[in-house]
């Protein structure tokens, strides 16, 4: 399946910077116990400018998926149906991401199962981060 490359800004690069070191990454707050992804310029909790990045687990749950039939993105068309599933990071749950989680068979997702992430190299030095299922 085609993947977009990610295009970086200010706030996303170090997020991207580890991606490509084969690290997750999530902010975490030096003024309380958050952690949030995606960036964002100040604390969703406290409110805090003082942000800095933590490296994850990388290991999290499957909380639920839809299967993707009509999405207008060019790219991804002739992939049609998919998986989008939503993964709750073990680190922190309130913290998600989505996957097609590769070699999942369109709606065999198994809703809570163990995943963990994997990288995958999109264009000549850019990876990206995805889930893989794990027993």
């Amino acid at each position: 399946m085609p993947k977009l490359i990610p295009v970086p800004d200010d706030l996303s690069k170090p997020f991207w910077d580890a991606v490509n070191e084969r690290k997750l990454v999530v902010q975490s707050c030096a003024d309380c116990p958050t952690l949030q992804y995606p960036p964002k310029p100040t604390c969703l909790d406290c409110g805090s400018e003082n942000l800095g990045w933590k490296e994850t687990s990388g290991r999290g749950r499957i909380s639920t998926y839809v299967v993707m039939m009509d999405i207008h993105l060019a790219r991804r068309v002739e992939d049609q149906p998919f998986n989008l599933a939503f993964i709750e990071l073990d680190d922190d749950p309130k913290i998600n991401f989505y996957s097609n989680l590769p070699g999942v068979p369109v709606r065999q997702v198994p809703i809570g199962a163990a995943v963990e992430v994997i990288f995958e190299e999109v264009a000549p030095g850019q990876l990206i981060h995805e889930w893989k299922i794990v027993e």
